[in-house]
């Protein structure tokens, strides 16, 4: 059947959604992503004039040039016909190269053969290449004996200390949430996105109902933020932020219990822990909850300009080299 491939505009949000595999190629992700600055494209391809499969680019300026860089994150396997509309697109609008990183978790191998065919090389990666998931139906009881002994023991300690969770949408516990972003980060060296991106994010996704903020309190103080985000049958966890104070409380261990539960309140199936990096603390902790690994197809470059490309990712592995080094530089600032 013969496929046309076009713009989307506004009309075609709610089909869009549905058809969207992961809360960051929601339209309000996108919504999110043009007031952060970026040019967003939604295109869709249509059979019969019903749509069947839909993408959003997020596009990005390169720094001190007129050219600029795609992203689609987290989409479908994109077919055939939005592959040539995509470099198409590219290729009017000064754009050297496309990164795909497909929400595929399946035939991998075939998938990635047909992205080589379609002409993508292997690109650095954006996300983990594989993240862990747990399965929300099974019974609780059935899940807390599944999780390692030491993480039972250590829900059961918060629970004895008094510590408790709740979800708390108030400007209050946002900007508490924010501080203690701030905190973590400086705290253990990486590199957070700034408070005006939580702000816009929590600004777009919140009031649509994606996002959630959960915070687990000892004696009144916040020790463990996060924001989860809702989408379709899935639980999300992006983003997280803790305390140094009352380690010995064990707060985040409930954190994580009290959310799944959150997950089957909300009669959901899947809880997407976002992301696996071996050696970090984050994955021994998620570890303990014995949720199954999910690797995905991996991270693919569309290139339209070899020799920019070429010089794009030279650059790219540069400034990465650069910032793992252990130089007395001054962080990002984080307002």
């Amino acid at each position: 059947m013969d496929k046309t491939v076009r713009i989307l505009n506004g009309s075609d949000k709610k089909i869009f959604n549905e058809l969207a595999c992961h809360p960051i190629q929601s339209w309000e992700w996108g919504d999110f992503r043009q007031e952060m600055g970026n040019t967003v494209v939604r295109m869709g391809v249509f059979t019969s004039n019903k749509l069947g499969e839909g993408h959003q680019l997020t596009i990005h300026k390169i720094p001190k040039t007129s050219y600029k860089l795609a992203m689609l994150l987290r989409g479908p396997l994109p077919s055939t016909e939005a592959i040539q509309f995509i470099k198409e697109y590219a290729q009017k609008e000064r754009i050297i190269f496309i990164r795909l990183e497909p929400n595929v978790t399946f035939n991998l191998e075939a998938a990635r053969k047909f992205l080589r065919v379609s002409g993508a090389v292997p690109g650095r990666r954006f996300f983990t290449p594989e993240t862990f998931v747990l399965d929300l139906t099974i019974p609780e009881e059935e899940l807390l004996k599944s999780f390692h002994p030491k993480t039972r023991y250590n829900i059961r300690l918060a629970q004895k200390h008094g510590v408790t969770v709740t979800i708390e949408n108030s400007e209050k516990a946002f900007e508490e949430y924010l501080q203690q972003t701030e905190g973590t980060a400086k705290r253990q060296g990486f590199f957070a996105h700034t408070a005006r991106y939580h702000k816009l994010m929590w600004k777009h996704l919140h009031n649509l109902g994606i996002a959630h903020l959960l915070q687990a309190k000892y004696q009144g103080e916040t020790l463990v933020s996060w924001v989860v985000f809702v989408w379709h049958d899935t639980l999300y966890y992006p983003y997280g932020a803790s305390s140094l104070n009352y380690k010995n409380v064990m707060a985040p261990n409930l954190m994580m219990w009290e959310a799944i539960k959150f997950g089957k309140s909300q009669k959901l199936k899947l809880f997407d822990l976002w992301g696996k990096e071996e050696g970090r603390g984050f994955t021994r902790f998620k570890e303990g909850y014995t949720p199954k690994v999910v690797e995905f197809i991996g991270t693919w470059d569309f290139i339209v300009s070899p020799t920019l490309y070429k010089i794009y990712r030279a650059a790219e592995n540069l400034r990465w080299k650069f910032l793992k080094m252990p130089l007395p530089l001054p962080k990002p600032s984080f307002r």
